[in-house]
């Protein structure tokens, strides 16, 4: 079996000495990380994905589920917790996969898709990440930043700016500063939330039923698809922050807390979400300003207390969104002349930074009423229930083993059976059971609407069965080379 002084030899190594340094611009950008350069412990992770939760796009998924699709509070807490459950229990087996390759999630990838064919997901990821979850996540934080300082919409592009710039910042210097901004952000966004949670549910009315006449079946499934599609869209940054971590390091411990990160902080503020819906006196329409009602729920200085946490929590989310969404693009092959990948990766950061304000200032992409999140929401799940497919597939099949690792960046490993199963996977489910109002509503809703969204079920379980038959059709091509790969 190949140790990993031995895939040292092999692989391109990070440039530059990092360490455990913060204050430094993190060299280098999808390559291996060596040995020298490992540190870290697994309780790390928890706070990383508790962190970028504690925001009001969390809080308005658990909205969705009374407000917009007209369940009751316990039929959204079901939902929420299966959907918050999935999307953690893959996030469980991705991030276990960082310590052990020592290279990007989306890098990774490569083993299944090639090297060309992986430019499907890692393109998917990076607009998802740095333009998608970008505005939405960018646009909350500053109105709730004007909110706080009693600024009106006018100003919108000085909140915007100030959001923006901070979390471009934190992207920007790297591995190291994000985990550490992550962890002391925690304190004060754990306690506000925690309070703010409280005061919720002391005012809501938990056992209020479903709104009249709503199809219980169909409300539900859309909510479990959105509610997977939220925690999951933290799947393709997975090894991005445990590739740091020594191989040696325990895998399951590492999985534990990342996902625990995702489930603790997903069901819980999904769930005062929900509560929040049912508050006597908060308002749900198109024209209604989602976050003011908040206001509600609580004494005025919890409120603002909160706004800031909203904002702060804006940039935690966002910082991880434009680190890995950057990533990726440079994983997809993009490649500048006459510029180092340390460079290249903070330059991409700042691009993404410009062009997500830009766009965000003409779009405006707010998280509430009319804003179609949900769809956003659902849209992301169709991809990535797919490319889950491919790589949890592929990886069963080697049984862990990519022999040296060298095709996660030889430019010349092609294959065609990732690549076809999630393109098929992907526009037949969607095609058929697509079901995003406005967007595109496939045949089999429209003629059976009782059913929901069941898309991303439908498109893991069909390219799953694709992947495993191509795989077979050319096993020869894709059995791992003698050297082996660490346990």
């Amino acid at each position: 079996m190949a140790t990993a002084q031995d895939v040292e030899k092999i692989v391109p190594i990070r440039e530059g000495d990092y360490g455990e340094r913060v204050a430094t611009v993190e060299p280098g950008g999808v390559e291996y990380i060596a040995l020298k350069e490992r540190h870290g412990k697994p309780i790390d992770l928890f706070w990383t994905w508790l962190s970028p939760n504690l925001e009001f796009a969390t809080v308005f998924v658990g909205v969705l589920g009374v407000a917009v699709f007209g369940l009751s509070f316990w039929e959204t807490a079901v939902a929420i917790i299966l959907g918050s459950l999935l999307g953690s229990a893959t996030h469980y087996i991705l991030s276990s996969w960082g310590p052990k390759f020592g290279v990007p999630m989306m890098v990774e990838s490569r083993g299944a898709f090639g090297f060309l064919g992986n430019i499907l997901p890692a393109g998917l990821n990076a607009f998802t990440g740095s333009i998608g979850w970008f505005i939405v996540n960018s646009v909350s934080g500053a109105f709730a930043l004007l909110a706080l300082v009693n600024l009106g919409p006018s100003w919108f592009w000085l909140g915007f700016l100030v959001i923006v710039v901070a979390q471009v910042l934190v992207a920007t210097f790297g591995h190291n500063f994000i985990h550490l901004f992550e962890r002391f952000a925690l304190p004060l966004l754990g306690i506000v939330f925690i309070l703010a949670t409280v005061f919720i549910f002391s005012h809501a009315n938990v056992g209020a039923g479903a709104a009249p006449g709503v199809n219980h079946f169909a409300s539900f499934t859309l909510l479990l698809t959105a509610t997977f599609g939220y925690a999951a869209g933290w799947n393709p940054y997975a090894a991005d922050y445990t590739r740091y971590l020594p191989p040696t390091t325990s895998r399951q411990a590492v999985g534990f807390w990342a996902a625990m990160g995702v489930f603790l902080s997903c069901v819980v503020i999904e769930l005062a979400g929900a509560a929040l819906a049912t508050v006597g006196g908060t308002k749900w329409g198109a024209t209604d300003i989602p976050t003011v009602q908040l206001s509600v729920a609580m004494p005025t200085w919890l409120y603002y207390l909160t706004l800031l946490c909203i904002a702060i929590g804006a940039v935690c989310a966002n910082a991880i969104n434009i680190y890995s969404g950057t990533m990726s693009l440079v994983a997809v092959g993009i490649r500048e002349m006459g510029m180092t990948l340390k460079q290249r990766r903070a330059l991409l950061a700042i691009a993404a930074g410009v062009l997500g304000y830009v766009i965000g200032i003409l779009g405006q992409a707010n998280v509430g009423p009319g804003s179609k999140y949900e769809y956003f929401l659902l849209l992301i799940s169709y991809w990535i229930g797919c490319w889950l497919a491919v790589v949890l597939v592929d990886y069963w099949m080697r049984r862990g083993d990519y022999g040296d690792e060298s095709i996660f960046y030889n430019t010349k490993y092609q294959r065609w059976q990732g690549f076809a199963a999630m393109l098929i996977g992907l526009v037949v489910s969607v095609y058929l059971f697509g079901n995003v109002y406005g967007v595109w509503v496939g045949p089999i809703p429209t003629n059976n609407p009782g059913i929901g969204d069941i898309t991303f079920f439908v498109g893991f379980v069909l390219t799953a069965v694709l992947y495993y038959v191509f795989q077979m059709v050319g096993r020869t091509s894709t059995a791992p080379t003698p050297a082996g790969s660490r346990a």
